[in-house]
């Protein structure tokens, strides 16, 4: 089998491997000796203050909004409130079929194999969005697929994602489809409101136009946040002292050999699914079609 297929049957395994413990330690201040123990201080503390009812309040589910936090419980109870509250006010967003959002070309994309330091880096390239043919809508849903299916693995759990916004094409007729709503959407889809891990956003590629698309963003962006945002305009020697550019597309001077589009990814991810996440996607609301591939028949 392929790297690159065995790569995309990883992308739904939800195997903790234990050689990721020394990893967890580092970049999530996970102790096995204590998981447990914070496990049920982050259950409690949600039955206790009843800012929130989540779907799911199993060990694993709790876990995911622990690593992201450094495992301080009240942290991740924070997280999960804002979570749910996004989930809450824009459950239009989930009405849609999840495997159809490959019709969203261009605009996202990422890299493989992940960085042991950076984890998954993660493209996100507005100025490849083509405006006239995809609405914004589909835009901030494309996200949040890749983010909720993220969420699901431990290993990226684990390692976590650095974004890399490219601004490269950026115009009127896309900041025009902006609103005040998307841009707070997409802030909440970049760690604010996810249990995902995010070490840091990069942002290359921009000119004088940075300061109208960047205004409708800064309003909702934490200020702990602001220490992991940086800026490179052309200058890709800056990106690099921020990421090996081992595990960076060609474009932006680096040698990774596979740079996988989302609508590849989720094609992908559609084939190898399997019943669980097929049950997780719905329970959040997207539409799934029923049939399975049989694709372990060609092993």
């Amino acid at each position: 089998m392929p790297f690159i297929d065995i790569a995309f049957a990883a992308e739904i395994s939800r195997y903790e491997d234990p050689e990721f413990e020394e990893v967890a330690r580092r970049n999530c201040n996970e102790d096995p000796d204590k998981r447990q123990s914070a496990i049920e201080e982050l259950r409690s503390m949600i039955y206790e203050r009843g800012l929130c009812n989540p779907r799911r309040m199993d060990d694993a589910y709790l876990l995911r909004f622990l690593r992201c936090r450094r495992f301080i419980p009240a942290l991740a109870h924070k997280l999960m409130v804002r979570y749910e509250d996004f989930r809450r006010k824009n459950a239009y967003l989930y009405n849609c079929s999840a495997f159809g959002l490959q019709k969203v070309k261009n605009v996202y994309g990422g890299t493989l194999p992940d960085s042991p330091e950076n984890g998954r880096i993660t493209l996100m390239r507005f100025g490849r969005w083509d405006s006239e043919e995809i609405p914004i809508e589909d835009v901030v849903r494309c996200a949040l697929i890749m983010d909720e299916i993220a969420a699901m693995q431990p290993r990226l759990q684990i390692l976590g994602v650095t974004i890399i916004v490219d601004l490269e094409g950026l115009g009127v007729r896309h900041v025009s489809k902006l609103t005040r709503t998307v841009a707070g959407q997409i802030v909440a889809l970049m760690g604010v409101s996810f249990p995902i891990h995010i070490h840091a956003v990069h942002v290359v590629n921009y000119n004088w136009f940075i300061s109208t698309f960047f205004s409708l963003f800064k309003q909702f962006i934490p200020t702990a946040a602001w220490a992991r945002l940086h800026f490179h305009g052309y200058d890709m020697a800056s990106l690099h002292k921020h990421i090996d550019p081992e595990y960076l597309p060609p474009e932006y001077g680096g040698q990774c050999p596979h740079v996988i589009s989302t609508e590849e990814w989720l094609r992908k991810i559609d084939i190898f699914k399997d019943d669980f996440m097929v049950q997780e996607l719905r329970e959040l609301g997207f539409v799934v079609e029923s049939e399975k591939c049989k694709w372990f028949d060609e092993w």
